[in-house]
């Protein structure tokens, strides 16, 4: 089951896509409380993704956590350098956690949870679990936890980017990131481990 725990966490994102898009914007909210200048700062952060990007492709990891990162990041700084308020470089993050949060709580309402279809899959089940009403349990529950994730960012956050306060904004994306991914990936973990996965029988 330790070994389904970094299943899991690599296939929701991993440590190292938190870290891919969790520095950029340390380094974008340093470089601005020290530059007070929004164009610096933005290039701070478009480079030092760029340079993690690098690190990744040298490294042969997976391409679609590093595009991902890369792209968030640039667009993030795009959105801020035509609005020209450091602010929006958060915007695109909001935007985000509302289609994650919708998308995660339709499916659950609909019965066929994202979780099962990211990880079925990757756990060794495929979509067996549909056909055993506790393991589907198991992913619903799982799914709201993201949701809540998701649903409580918003709450923060939303009301720190309307008052256009950029430290305040910046600190608590980087507080609700890596340790609430971590949080919610746990989370989810006990509640698929407490339901046994379904065996899939050869063909």
């Amino acid at each position: 089951m330790e070994n389904d725990k970094s299943k899991i966490i690599n296939a929701l994102g991993g440590k190292r896509g938190i870290l891919d898009s969790g520095l950029p914007s340390l380094v974008f909210l340093i470089a601005y409380n020290v530059l007070h200048d929004l164009r610096g700062s933005l290039y701070a952060a478009v480079i030092t993704s760029a340079l993690l990007t690098l690190i990744r492709l040298i490294r042969r990891d997976t391409l679609q956590h590093v595009i991902t990162g890369f792209v968030g990041v640039a667009f993030s700084a795009l959105v801020a350098r035509k609005t020209g308020n450091a602010v929006d470089f958060y915007l695109p993050g909001l935007i985000i956690n509302v289609v994650y949060g919708a998308v995660y709580a339709i499916f659950n309402l609909i019965g066929l949870p994202i979780l099962g279809l990211l990880l079925g899959p990757i756990l060794g089940e495929n979509l067996a679990w549909r056909k055993v009403p506790e393991r589907k349990r198991a992913y619903i529950r799982a799914g709201w936890l993201w949701v809540a994730l998701f649903l409580s960012r918003l709450i923060v956050q939303y009301p720190l980017y309307r008052s256009g306060n950029v430290n305040a904004l910046g600190t608590a994306r980087l507080v609700m990131g890596y340790p609430f991914f971590l949080l919610a990936a746990w989370g989810s973990w006990v509640l698929l481990r407490a339901v046994p996965s379904v065996k899939v029988e050869p063909e």
